[in-house]
């Protein structure tokens, strides 16, 4: 007895649905693995870990990252403004060239610009002291980036007579990698600009 052949459009359909279904499955795993890479990745950015010493691992928080930044930030910027603004002729090269290291060419143009102008020239010749009293640094986020306003008083002692001024400077800062101890905080000051600078008098110091 000869077996009878099944219908070719039934063998067909069956065909079209298998591979229908395996291309179905197909991108629901695809579709499945995107979401759990994304969903990874977030919690990654959200999360950096570190090793306690009973050698647990800790989560910290990327508002701690943020925390951190802001210390290290703040902490660079009182490094530059002093190094850059309390200098006398006695350590005015030695602490420049530590400036230099915390910020781009913005910083190294502004260096050339002052002694073009004569103004380590005069720190030499009048046996000049300029000393930092206060550095208030502001900082503010845009979208990851961030910018700083900074207010620097100092005091410019020419013996009998002491000036005391109030620099107002601005700028960015980026991450860089750290380079102790040239630049311990990572950080590097990029177009930095003396925005107004003015000399306080007697009651303006009162106050």
């Amino acid at each position: 007895m000869k077996t009878p052949y099944k219908n070719i459009y039934s063998v067909l359909k069956l065909n079209r649905f298998i591979v229908l279904a395996v291309v179905v499955c197909a991108l629901l795993s695809s579709t499945f693995s995107v979401w759990m890479v994304f969903n990874t990745n977030q919690k990654a950015l959200n999360s950096a870990f570190a090793i306690n010493t009973d050698g647990s691992i800790i989560p910290l928080k990327l508002v701690t990252q943020k925390e951190n930044f802001r210390v290290e930030a703040l902490a660079h910027l009182d490094l530059f403004h002093n190094y850059f603004y309390n200098i006398d002729a006695s350590n005015y090269e030695r602490n420049l060239e530590k400036a230099l290291w915390l910020g781009n060419s913005s910083v190294d143009n502004l260096y050339r610009q002052k002694k073009a102008d004569g103004v380590y020239n005069r720190l030499l010749q009048y046996s000049l002291v300029q000393k930092v009293l206060s550095i208030d640094s502001r900082l503010s986020e845009n979208n990851g980036s961030y910018s700083f306003t900074t207010t620097t008083i100092f005091e410019i002692n020419r013996g009998s007579i002491i000036d005391t001024y109030e620099l107002v400077s601005t700028g960015n800062l980026i991450t860089v990698d750290r380079n102790f101890p040239n630049n311990p905080h990572g950080l590097l000051i990029t177009n930095y600009f003396e925005n107004t600078l003015k000399k306080l008098n007697d009651e303006s110091r009162k106050e």
